[in-house]
């Protein structure tokens, strides 16, 4: 039988999908949810679908399931709260994701922060509104990574709890 960490193969793997689900939380451009979701349904398929019981699955399942719509939507729910416009969010949006490619996290956050300042900017001539908004977007972005490494560090400490 093949053991990593003195686990079976399949629960090791799934604890280090919950490991990576933290990780990735926090760095843009890993699905950190999506990690951690894996990790749990994989450790229950192996297991029979008996553990973790359905109470602590659904549990687990629903922080993971919150952590993937703050990723989703934590940057553009905080781009709205800040005060830009749909078309900025979106733009943003599109930006960051290019320069996750081309600069890694911190273009991520550069860039998003700059395009959401230059487009509100051109949109109201206004300096202050325009980097208030920006500020908006850049700590809300943050803020999101946040809760998505602790919710992701919640399912880690529950799968450590079912598989040891």
């Amino acid at each position: 039988m093949v053991e990593i960490l003195g686990l079976p193969l399949l629960p090791a793997v799934a604890l280090l999908l919950c490991v990576a689900g933290v990780v990735g939380s926090i760095l843009p451009g890993l699905p950190g949810a999506v990690l951690s979701l894996s990790g749990v349904l994989l450790f229950w398929w192996h297991t029979g679908y008996t553990r973790p019981g359905p109470l602590l699955l659904a549990v687990l399942l629903g922080l993971a399931m919150l952590a993937l719509l703050a990723d989703w939507f934590g940057g553009a729910v905080a781009a709205k709260a800040g005060g830009a416009s749909t078309l900025t969010t979106v733009v943003a949006a599109l930006v960051g994701l290019l320069l996750l490619f081309v600069a890694g996290p911190l273009g991520v956050v550069l860039g998003i922060g700059g395009t959401v300042f230059a487009l509100e900017y051109r949109e109201n001539g206004d300096p202050e509104a325009s980097l208030r908004t920006a500020a908006y977007t850049t700590v809300g972005m943050l803020a999101s990574a946040a809760v998505q490494a602790l919710l992701t560090a919640t399912v880690l400490v529950g799968m450590l709890f079912v598989v040891l």
